[in-house]
């Protein structure tokens, strides 16, 4: 039997290795039935509107399970896109989709993994999917496999000690205190915890391949928050990340 703590390890190119929790049967399940109580609701409201239009009901019991199934696949592929990965189940829950190798998540997954919950959900409440996880290493179900994604596990982040590491070096994103809060909203728990190690390996790297790492991670954190030039344009990136570390788990200091 698999272990409930079972982990997926995720190397860069740079030598820095970590590893995500992967979520197992249970969580996900809890996460399904939140999920579905949400996608029961929208049917019932499309349902309504269904009568407020005065359909036929033999038209009616025709269009309902093929509407049935849209709003359950829609619902699945809208909220895992604009919330990278996560439905309100698994929101409320800690989980979230990835790619296996940890690359950015594109639209095509997302699309699979949700279309092909059709099968997964065969012959009911998700069986042909749920053996599927139980005997796949990385907890995958058949959409995921088809996908390439695994759903992984966070725990709420709880400040480390970092304050070593920080320095007491003017944090230029202070500033901006509505940039600094959509920053934590952008910035998922796992990007913090890469750049929290790779800020803590950083002593041991060879200059070339720290210089490359916190160029790839100040410019990967520019895109997810544009700060003003005068805040970003006159520090190392090496500096440029310790800001954002600084940014994220300061809201966890007492």
């Amino acid at each position: 039997m698999k272990s409930s703590s079972a982990t997926l390890s995720i190397s860069t190119p740079e030598g820095i290795t970590f590893d995500l929790l992967l979520a197992g049967i249970v969580p996900r399940f809890l996460g399904w039935l939140v999920d579905v109580a949400a996608v029961m609701v929208l049917s019932s409201i499309t349902g309504r509107l269904l009568n407020l239009l005065s359909i036929l009901p033999s038209l009616q019991l025709f269009l309902t399970p093929i509407l049935y199934f849209i709003v359950w696949i829609g619902y699945g592929i809208f909220f895992e896109w604009i919330w990278r990965g996560q439905t309100p189940g698994k929101r409320l829950f800690g989980m979230r989709v990835m790619d296996v190798e940890g690359l950015r998540l594109q639209f095509s997954q997302v699309a699979i993994r949700n279309i092909l919950r059709a099968v997964d959900a065969l012959p009911a409440f998700y069986l042909l999917g749920g053996v599927a996880c139980c005997l796949n290493s990385k907890y995958q179900r058949l959409g995921d496999i088809a996908a390439n994604t695994v759903v992984v596990r966070f725990p709420r982040l709880a400040r480390p000690e970092i304050d070593g590491l920080l320095g007491n070096k003017y944090n230029s994103l202070r500033a901006y205190p509505h940039l600094e809060a959509r920053l934590r909203q952008e910035v998922t728990p796992e990007e913090a915890a890469l750049a929290l190690e790779a800020l803590r390996r950083a002593p041991a790297l060879e200059p070339e391949a720290s210089l490359q790492l916190f160029n790839d991670l100040a410019a990967h954190f520019k895109d997810r928050v544009e700060f003003p030039p005068e805040a970003s344009d006159f520090v190392s990136p090496e500096q440029y990340v310790r800001n954002v570390v600084d940014v994220i788990y300061s809201a966890m200091r007492v």
